[in-house]
């Protein structure tokens, strides 16, 4: 080999010598003549006739193989931390940048990056891809066999309620993972406190050394559940020993749900506060209507289980019960203002004061109108008079009246809508039955379908105002039957009669004036029976012109 300033000339043990440009060898310090170098033939032969050669290319070609082989034969190999990427690391290994994963630099997590550039490292290929020329290699598999064996070890002589020492590895929202030496471990978020807390962070943070107790171990699945309360005592075995039923206590609200709150009254000790147990109102509502997270409250114990650990508490309690004295505050027939809270099927439940309430049946709304549910009635939340039917302190229930504040008006209904009597009515619904009517003052009445018909034949409609004639009354009931076609019927028949009426009046007429006739002829000769007979005939002729006329006069006032 020979160099000059430009090229180094290259035997290769062929006919002719090649040429390689010398900046290629510039990393190489110690190369002299004689010295022997990779080299890769780009050419055969120039237009100087000379081989063209490249001591990178074969170098990149060789990199490759070495990296090829140490895969293949699941190789150790050294490399060279060049630089942070995202995700991970470069690393020079055989003169190629492979790629260094951030979760394969180690068995626990890395969160500094940057204390490993510029490090020399061992590695293993665990992946090439020829075709994009990429390789990922790994420095977590070196020491995993280790670690197995480590495991194995730790595992062969874990114990329940063993206590040892580990350090905080990784916190998420529902535990705390704890490395034991080559080996982790869970500390679930219920495990660290035997109070309440919202994150781990509250208790432990990354890096702490801190002990911990074996609470259970799978090796199967070598999954090992610790505990850090474990470590301290109970706070229930430490609860004041005279603390007893009906005591008062204060505490902190920790949690919330629909049906209650809880109240850690000492650090790891905590009462259930029912809904119930909140207010002495009956009506439906949920925990949140009365606390949130964080109220300091006094409540007072109504079941205390120190075996089990469970307290249930009270806060209703600290203020009078409102139904003690109820027969004096609400008495039979009082007249009282409250607020309507929920509707049923059959009602209104109202309120009287907190803690007091009361149902008005749905027939207890109105004297006249029919309700078919309470929204047709009023509003949640409004007003509404009622007064006082009946008290049940048993049962805590008070029945309640909205109609009867004012006099029952079927007392008057009852002269004013008597049998046969007539009235104006809108029609305001009608169904396969019937139709409900709008009476005066308010009330409604029922006309069954047979007596809905018109005097043409045909049926009324919705809104329509028509005549209808009181066929049935029922003050008890709170029930009006009508009939339209019955005052026609009536009008037709009140017709009839007249007319037969006249038509006997005529009938008698006649006869009289005949009788008188007969007695006249009897006294006149026979030229006179002519002139009788003519009179006689006109008189007939008058009589029933009269009648007809009569009978004209009735039917057109019975039109109107």
């Amino acid at each position: 080999m020979s160099k000059n300033s430009r090229e180094v000339v290259i035997n290769i043990g062929f006919k002719s010598d090649g040429v390689l440009s010398v900046n290629e060898l510039r990393y190489m310090e110690d190369v002299e003549i004689g010295s022997e170098i990779d080299v890769y033939i780009e050419s055969q032969e120039d237009v100087n006739g000379q081989l063209i050669l490249s001591h990178k290319k074969a170098r990149i070609l060789k990199s490759w193989d070495n990296v090829n082989e140490a895969h293949e034969k699941d190789e150790i190999i050294n490399g060279f931390v060049k630089c942070r990427t995202k995700g991970g690391l470069i690393v020079d290994v055989f003169g190629i940048e492979a790629f260094l994963p951030g979760s394969q630099i180690d068995v626990k997590p890395i969160r500094d990056y940057d204390i490993y550039v510029g490090k020399n490292m061992e590695f293993k290929v665990v992946k090439i891809n020829n075709e994009f020329k990429n390789v990922v290699v790994s420095h977590k598999a070196l020491i995993q066999d280790e670690l197995e064996k480590q495991r194995a070890e730790i595992m062969a002589k874990l114990e329940k309620g063993q206590v040892l020492e580990g350090t905080v590895k990784n916190i998420t929202s529902y535990g705390v993972f704890i490395d034991l030496g080559g080996v982790d471990g869970l500390i679930h978020i219920t495990d660290l406190s035997w109070g309440r807390i919202n994150h781990p962070e509250e208790i432990v943070s990354l890096d702490q050394k801190i002990n911990v107790v074996i609470l259970d171990f799978d090796e199967g699945k070598k999954r090992i559940a610790l505990g850090l309360k474990q470590l301290t005592p109970h706070p229930w075995d430490s609860l004041d020993e005279n603390l007893k039923i009906e005591d008062k206590v204060k505490g902190k609200v920790v949690v919330i749900a629909d049906y209650g709150a809880f109240v850690e009254i000492a650090s790891g000790v905590e009462g259930l506060v029912h809904v119930s147990e909140m207010s002495w109102s009956q009506h439906l509502r949920t925990a949140q209507d009365f606390l949130k997270v964080g109220d300091e409250v006094e409540a007072v114990i109504l079941t205390l289980d120190r075996e089990e650990r469970k307290m249930s508490l009270g806060i209703k309690q600290l203020i009078p019960d409102p139904w003690a004295n109820i027969d004096e505050k609400y008495p039979k027939g009082t007249k009282h203002t409250s607020i309507v809270r929920n509707f049923t099927n059959f009602g209104i439940f109202v309120e009287l004061e907190e803690g007091v309430d009361g149902l008005v049946h749905i027939s207890d709304l109105s004297w006249s109108k029919k309700i078919k549910h309470p929204a047709e009635f009023t509003k949640i939340s409004e007003k509404m008079e009622v007064v006082v039917l009946d008290v049940d302190m048993n049962n805590r229930r008070l029945s309640l009246g909205h109609k009867q504040l004012e006099e029952n008006p079927w007392d008057v209904f009852e002269t004013v809508f008597n049998v046969n009597s007539v009235h104006k009515g809108t029609i305001t619904s009608i169904n396969e039955k019937g139709a409900i009517v709008s009476l005066p003052y308010g009330v409604e009445g029922f006309t069954p379908k047979r007596h809905l018909s018109k005097e043409d034949g045909t049926m009324p409609k919705v809104d329509e105002t028509l005549d209808f004639m009181v066929i049935e009354f029922s003050k008890d009931n709170k029930k009006i039957i009508l009939s339209h076609n019955r005052i026609n019927q009536q009008v037709e028949a009140g017709a009839k009669a007249k007319a037969n009426a006249i038509k006997r009046a005529d009938a008698k007429n006649t006869s009289k004036a005949m009788k008188n006739v007969n007695k006249n002829i009897e006294k006149t000769t026979l030229g006179d029976l002519g002139v009788l007979e003519s009179l006689k005939a006109e008189m007939q002729e008058s009589e029933k012109a009269k009648a007809e006329e009569l009978l004209k006069k009735i039917e057109a006032k019975d039109d109107k």
